[in-house]
C-alpha cells in the first residue's frame, strides 16, 4: 500500500490533537482515523503529545493571539515534531512545508494557511533563539501541566525529574506468559526461533527487544501469552502468595474465593486464574461498564479460562454480593493513570488538578465498601496505576487509621516509571523497566 502524503497525516494528527484538547481520550481520537492510516497518525500523534508543552510555548512566542482550535492544533503539531531536529521524524523544512500544505487543503484551516506559514517560516529562521527562550518555562522543559510538575515535585522530591523524563520515553512491550499453557523459558525459546529477541522480567514476564503486532507472536491467538506491563504483573502474585495451598492427601480443598473488583479489560483476572490449577480458584470479575465487561469475556476466551463476570458496581455490594466472604480481593481502583503516561501521553493533558481529589474519594469509597467482604485472615490488594501519593500511600494511611482490623503486609508501595524500589518497597523488589504503580497488601486480622 502506498504511503499517504505527509500533509494528510499531519491533517489527521491535528484533528486528533484538537479532539483530545476538547476532552476526548487519545484512544478514541485515534480510533476515529481510518485503519490504514491509523498506525502512522498515532505514531506522529504520540510524539506531538510528548512535546506539546514545548510546542505551545513556542506558539506563544510566534503568535500574539491563540488561533482557532484546529489551526492551532495544526501549528502545534508541526512545532512539536520539528522543534528538535535530532528527533524529528522528518526534516524540519519538510514538516513546515507539509503543514502549510495541510492547512491549504482543509476548508477548516484554509483561511489561516498564510498565518501558519508565517509562524513556521519564522520558526525555521529563529529556531535556536526561540527554543532557548522557552527553555526556562517548566511546562516547555518537562512537557507536563504545571500543576502536575508541582505535585510530582512535592510527592517525590528526589525522583520527580526522572519520572517526568521517563514519561516522555516510549514504553517497552512486555508479555505475560500463560503458565497454564507454557513457561517463560519455553516461550522465550519460541520467540527466539522466529527471530524475536526478548529478556526475562519477573517470574512470567518477557520484555520484547522491539514492539511487534500481537499477530506476529507465536501462539498468541491460542492464549500462549498476553500483553501486560511488568508492574501490572505484580498484582496476582502479591495477592495469591501463600494463599494457594495444595490439597492434603485424600482431601478436596475448597476453591479459593477471589474477587477482581474493577476487572476490565481482564488482564489481572486472567493472571489470577493462570497462577492456579483448574478448580483451585473461583474468581468473580466485576465491571460497571457493560461494553468494557465484554473485553473481559474476550480476554478469558482467548486464554481458555473461566470466571464469573458480572456487570455491577463494586461500590454497591448489596446489588451483587451473595453474602459469602472472599478469601482475597483485588481492587485495581480508578485513578488518574499518572503512572502510565508513557503509554498514554494524552493523559497528562486530559487530567485536571481537581481530578485527583475526586478520584481519591472514589477510591476511599471502594475500599470502605469492599473491606467488609474480606473474611478474617483474608486479604485485599489495593493498587492504582498512579504515581501521586494522594491515590497511594496517603490513601492507605488514612484507611489504616479508620480500620483497626487491617494490617499492612510487606508491599511494593510506590513504583515509579523505570524504577523498582524506594524507601517503602520490599527490599528484594527487582528494579526494571515498568510503568508507575502503587501496591498495598492489606490483611484482615482474625477475630
Amino acid at each position: 500500500m502506498q504511503q499517504p502524503p505527509l500533509w494528510r497525516q499531519l491533517q489527521l494528527t491535528a484533528t486528533a490533537l484538537a479532539s483530545i484538547r476538547a476532552g476526548t481520550s487519545g484512544s478514541v481520537a485515534f480510533e476515529a482515523v481510518e485503519p490504514a492510516l491509523r498506525p502512522g497518525v498515532q505514531a506522529l500523534g504520540f510524539q506531538v503529545l510528548r512535546w506539546l508543552g514545548r510546542a505551545e510555548a513556542l506558539r506563544r512566542h510566534l503568535a500574539k493571539r491563540t488561533p482557532p482550535p484546529l489551526p492551532d492544533a495544526l501549528l502545534c503539531t508541526a512545532l512539536a515534531l520539528a522543534w528538535d531536529a535530532a528527533h524529528a521524524p522528518y526534516e524540519p523544512f519538510t514538516l513546515v512545508d507539509q503543514a502549510v500544505e495541510a492547512a491549504k487543503r482543509n476548508p477548516a484551516t484554509r483561511a489561516q494557511a498564510s498565518f501558519i506559514n508565517a509562524c513556521l517560516r519564522r520558526f525555521l529562521r529563529e529556531r535556536d533563539e526561540l527554543v532557548a527562550a522557552t527553555d526556562t518555562e517548566p511546562v516547555a522543559q518537562w512537557n507536563h501541566p504545571r500543576w502536575w510538575i508541582e505535585r510530582l515535585r512535592r510527592d517525590h522530591p528526589r525522583e520527580w525529574q526522572r519520572v517526568l523524563a521517563a514519561d516522555n520515553a516510549q514504553a517497552p512491550m512486555t508479555l505475560r506468559v500463560n503458565a497454564r499453557k507454557t513457561t517463560a523459558a519455553s516461550y522465550l525459546a519460541e520467540l527466539e526461533a522466529v527471530g524475536l529477541g526478548a529478556t526475562r522480567v519477573g517470574p512470567s514476564g518477557l520484555q520484547l527487544a522491539r514492539a511487534r503486532p500481537v499477530q506476529q507472536l507465536p501462539g498468541f491467538a491460542d492464549g500462549a501469552c498476553s500483553v501486560q506491563d511488568a508492574a501490572a504483573q505484580m498484582a496476582a502474585p502479591l495477592l495469591l502468595d501463600g494463599l494457594l495451598q495444595p490439597a492434603k492427601p485424600g482431601e478436596t480443598a475448597a476453591p479459593l474465593r477471589v474477587l477482581d473488583a474493577c476487572a476490565a479489560p481482564g488482564g489481572k483476572t486472567a493472571h489470577l486464574l493462570e497462577m492456579a490449577s483448574p478448580g483451585a480458584i473461583d474468581v468473580t470479575a466485576l465491571e460497571v461498564d457493560a461494553t468494557r465487561s465484554r473485553r473481559i469475556d474476550e480476554t478469558l476466551a482467548r486464554l481458555g479460562l473461566q470466571a464469573r463476570v458480572l456487570v455491577a458496581d463494586a461500590a454497591r455490594p448489596a446489588q451483587w454480593w451473595d453474602g459469602t466472604p472472599f478469601d482475597a480481593i483485588l481492587l485495581d481502583a480508578p485513578c488518574t493513570a499518572s503512572g502510565i503516561v508513557r503509554r498514554h501521553p494524552d493523559v497528562r493533558w486530559l487530567r485536571r488538578e481537581s481530578d485527583t481529589a475526586q478520584l481519591a474519594a472514589q477510591q476511599a469509597a471502594l475500599l470502605a465498601a469492599l473491606w467488609p467482604l474480606v473474611r478474617p485472615g483474608g486479604r485485599l490488594l489495593y493498587c492504582t496505576c498512579s504515581v501521586f501519593r494522594e491515590e497511594g500511600s496517603q490513601q492507605i494511611d488514612a484507611f489504616l487509621v479508620h480500620n483497626t482490623d487491617a494490617r499492612l503486609l510487606p508491599s511494593p508501595g510506590h513504583l515509579l516509571p523505570q524504577s523498582g524500589s524506594n524507601a517503602r518497597s520490599v527490599p528484594d523488589n527487582a528494579s526494571g523497566d515498568h510503568d508507575g504503580f502503587f501496591y498495598a497488601l492489606l490483611e484482615k486480622r482474625p477475630r
